[in-house]
């Protein structure tokens, strides 16, 4: 598979990239999808594939607040069962594969152009999935749930990176998995490239 990056709209070369973490770099979706499963079965109830993955780029304490208001999970303490969510994950960090496609252009644009990460995730588990799989040096700089005070969609977290990075926001090209993310980089002012989930079959494209 290749993603193809798309022509800035003025026409001049991008100034820096920014990428998503949970499946954009890291093919991290199955098992935290698999995560919540086990979570939500605690509480003797199911957590559906099509709702966990229209939920995708939404910090985790967020989805346990829609899992209790609108589904019924009787959840008390939702910063106690969010960190147990997450032990639950990385018990299963070391089956995390990255998704090439993505990574071989964060590879090739290395020292060339300015890159960030820009994910809803805590910081401990984005920089311990993006060191499981070798790429944490790729970034300037790593964006997480507790640098902004609003979440994707907000453009916050990409507007954030920018900053950081010293580039104007128009300037930077994002790759996101999620419909929440894309409309993050809008809101943003960014271009983007969307990241289909069939980017992190390793059957479909020959890992």
């Amino acid at each position: 598979m290749r993603l193809e990056i798309p022509a800035r709209s003025n026409g001049q070369p991008y100034e820096a990239y920014i990428f998503d973490c949970d499946g954009t770099l890291a093919d991290t979706m199955p098992l935290h999808y698999r995560g919540w499963q086990r979570l939500v079965a605690d509480y003797g109830a199911t957590f559906s594939e099509d709702l966990f993955y229209s939920l995708g780029g939404t910090p985790t304490e967020r989805i346990l607040e829609i899992l209790r208001d609108e589904h019924g999970l009787k959840i008390v303490d939702v910063p106690s069962v969010a960190r147990r969510k997450e032990e639950y994950f990385l018990e299963m960090l070391h089956e995390v594969k990255p998704i090439d496609a993505v990574v071989a252009i964060a590879r090739e644009a290395h020292g060339r152009l300015p890159m960030a990460v820009a994910s809803g995730g805590l910081r401990r588990y984005v920089e311990l999935t993006l060191d499981f799989i070798g790429i944490r040096t790729l970034f300037d700089t790593v964006v997480c749930f507790e640098d902004c005070a609003r979440a994707k969609p907000f453009p916050d977290p990409f507007l954030e990176a920018a900053r950081r990075l010293g580039v104007a926001p128009e300037g930077a090209l994002v790759f996101e998995d999620s419909h929440l993310g894309v409309e993050a980089a809008t809101a943003a002012g960014m271009q983007y490239v969307f990241v289909p989930r069939e980017a992190g079959d390793a059957r479909e494209f020959g890992r």
